[in-house]
């Protein structure tokens, strides 16, 4: 058998792959590697999903828990509180735009001020929404009786509503409903996306109470526009649950819909979250706190991932206080590390997370000096090839010697052509012999092949290369080329590398060799430029150690 060629089949059947799946999704057809989205709803009907169902998701969230009421404004004993206008209070921070909706208290918008919309670049980035295309929600309440939920109105206290030159801003909501008196308050702070939520639990009527407090968010299933032929791959949605016995745990809405998405039920540490690509919202209540874990297909195309926690019992004039956090924001790492164990997870590098993640690493740690994502790449791409230059000098060594034995080869295969297993042996024999390595050949490109990959989901999955520029007309390091200078420069590089490269014993090798370059050629078009840069580079520095290896290096009889 014939390694090489196996090896190189191998690599050509991937890219081919890779291309097709890559030219499917760009004409919006589903991914090979990712499960079909949920049927679409009407965009009328996702935006008035949320607003019919009032405490009902709360109520199917805690099946173990007491009924939710049957209204928001409804009394145990039938009487109906005074009707609450809805008002929505605007926070502003130096990073984010939050609207609350003093009707349930529910956090209906948040924009990020520091990062631009997908697809409509003079706009920012908004996660949480309540329009005609999108119902994202984060909503907060009681169970165990006719308490306060996300549907009961709600009195805001005065107070500031940006910074203001401080370090944080807060909004306090109170309502007060059957004797129980909730007050919700957010703490905005200073350069976070990290949200304080407290609950503030009175009973003020004669009896005790068990109330238990809800978190959940609500995420309509409609899928992200894509933002182009391999990036669109990467645009999703889903929930996501992580507790410390089962780790983390990417769910999707389709098994939601059908009830067999296995996730951990209960716990008394973790969090829950709503992915997207770049970003993410989530949930984290106070650790070693009981707690159950639920989704839930709330209404048509419209679902909800939350935590039910109970608050014990409050007895008459007694206060119970439950502490949260609300991170909705871009997945750095640096941050996301700090927030809560795991919370880093939400960071997707694909199946080559053991590579990609200290390969990041190391990006970061030259940014640092940098302080430009191009200029990182490039150094990055520079130390790579030198610290791989001795395995890529034994590996052209090994192809000019195989050059060399070429004839014997060729006689070998002449004289047992009739028979495979005779013929291997004696290929393993002249291997030996003129000690050469079957695979030697291949090591230029597979030592690169890992690498390549990692790099790809770490554009992919790192919002802080997002939008980031490198030189002129790249302007983000994520999209791809918007000229396509930097595949044709690939093309033009990969052909020279290609003629300086001693040519495959094998013909049908080396028609491969020369018929790669045109197919990556192609899919570069459509790769992040971020990715394209490094593959530049590398050639780049290819042509250079080539020469080196051919003139200084390779012996003259083995370049004959």
């Amino acid at each position: 058998m014939d390694i090489k060629r196996t090896v190189l089949w191998v690599i050509f059947s991937f890219s081919l792959i890779m291309l097709w799946n890559g030219w499917g999704v760009y004409s919006g057809k589903p991914s090979m590697f990712a499960p079909p989205p949920p049927k679409v709803a009407s965009a009328s009907a996702s935006a008035s999903a949320s607003a019919g169902t009032t405490a009902t998701t709360a109520s199917a969230a805690g099946s173990a828990s007491a009924a939710a009421s049957a209204t928001a404004v409804t009394g145990a004993d039938g009487s109906v509180a005074p009707v609450i206008k809805s008002e929505t209070i605007t926070i502003t921070t130096d990073v984010i735009q939050a609207e609350i909706d003093t009707i349930g208290g529910e956090l209906k918008k948040l924009e990020l001020l520091k990062h631009k919309d997908s697809t409509d670049h003079t706009k920012n980035m908004v996660l949480f929404d309540h329009s005609a295309k999108r119902t994202y929600l984060a909503q907060t309440g009681l169970l165990g009786g006719a308490f306060p939920n996300h549907k009961s109105g709600f009195v805001a206290k005065p107070g500031v509503r940006t910074l203001e030159g401080g370090n944080q801003v807060q909004l306090v909501l109170e309502a007060e409903q059957s004797g129980v008196k909730l007050t919700k308050t957010y703490t905005f702070k200073k350069g976070e996306y990290l949200i304080d939520v407290r609950h503030d639990v009175t009973n003020t009527s004669a009896a005790a109470i068990t109330p238990s407090l809800y978190l959940q968010l609500l995420h309509d299933g409609t899928k992200p526009e894509s933002g182009g032929m391999f990036s669109g791959s990467g645009e999703f949605y889903a929930p996501a649950v992580y507790t410390d016995a089962e780790k983390f745990q990417k769910l999707d809405f389709e098994k939601i819909a059908k009830g067999t998405d296995g996730h951990a039920k209960a716990s008394d540490n973790g969090w829950i979250a709503m992915l997207q690509h770049f970003f993410v919202s989530s949930f984290i209540p106070q650790d070693k706190t009981k707690r159950e874990i639920f989704t839930k297909q709330v209404d048509t195309n419209l679902y909800a991932v939350g935590n039910v926690l109970p608050m014990g019992t409050v007895a008459p004039g007694a206060t119970v206080t439950m502490n949260a956090h609300l991170y909705s924001g871009p997945q750095e790492s640096a941050k996301l590390e700090a927030i809560a164990p795991g919370f880093e997870l939400v960071k997707d590098y694909g199946v080559l997370t053991i590579i990609a993640k200290p390969l990041f690493w190391v990006m970061e740690q030259i940014h640092k000096m940098l302080g430009n994502w191009g200029w990182t790449i490039v150094v990055f791409t520079i130390a790579i090839k030198l610290a791989l230059f001795p395995l890529s000098a034994a590996g052209y060594r090994s192809m000019a010697k195989m050059k060399v034995v070429t004839p014997k080869m060729q006689a070998v295969r002449e004289r047992f052509k009739n028979d495979p297993q005779k013929m291997n042996q004696a290929m393993m024999e002249l291997y030996k012999t003129e000690k050469i390595n079957p695979l030697g050949g291949c090591f230029p490109i597979l030592i690169q092949m890992p690498v390549f990959l990692a790099l790809y989901w770490v554009l992919q999955a790192s919002v802080e290369m997002r939008g980031a520029p490198w030189v002129g007309w790249i302007t983000d390091l994520t999209s791809p080329d918007p000229w396509y200078i930097l595949p044709v420069v690939y093309a033009i590089s990969m052909f020279i590398t290609t003629k300086l490269n001693p040519a495959p014993a094998d013909p049908m090798q080396a028609k491969m060799m020369m018929f790669m370059p045109l197919a990556f050629s192609v899919m570069f078009f459509f790769f992040p430029s971020g990715l394209v840069l490094y593959w530049v580079v590398n050639n780049i520095l290819s042509i250079a150690q080539q020469w080196v290896i051919n003139n200084k290096l390779i012996p003259p009889e083995h370049k004959a």
